[in-house]
């Protein structure tokens, strides 16, 4: 009986071997592959950090046109782009409507600025960035 325990502890020791060089070799793999993601994380980070400098600032199509969706009854896409009167126009109608709520007035005028606020941010995102550039910011085109 004493030597099937040897058997028995040799196959324990050379399953402990076995598993310990696996265990190496996962741990290596581990390595290997956090390090690759790594680098390739550090490669995206100074893509977008090269994109974010060579992005002039004057391109604002996409945080107009999204701002003019979900906010556009308060013309905050308006003042992104610099036009601060027709943002005024647009905030001031905005919050008259919201005081004259009460006499049943009001909601139409607030529909009416939230209205063009979104038909003025899917116009933004649906045209092309040189067009978008060329129209609203070089051409001063206020409204729609």
């Amino acid at each position: 009986m004493s030597e099937e325990k040897k058997d028995l502890g040799d196959k324990a020791e050379e399953a402990f071997d076995k598993a310990k060089e696996a265990a190496k070799d996962a741990a290596a793999d581990a390595k290997e592959a956090a390090s690759d993601f790594a680098d390739e994380a550090k490669k995206t980070a100074n893509e977008f950090s090269e994109g974010l400098k060579n992005a002039s600032g004057d391109n604002k199509k996409i945080l107009a046109g999204i701002l003019g969706i979900i906010v556009g009854s308060l013309g905050i896409h308006k003042f992104i782009l610099g036009y601060q009167k027709e943002g005024f126009i647009l905030l001031g109608i905005t919050v008259v409507g919201m005081v004259l709520t009460c006499v049943g007035v009001g909601v139409f005028l607030v529909w009416a600025t939230g209205l063009v606020g979104l038909i003025e941010g899917i116009i933004y995102l649906t045209k092309s960035d040189e067009e978008f550039y060329n129209t609203y910011q070089v051409g001063k085109k206020p409204w729609f």
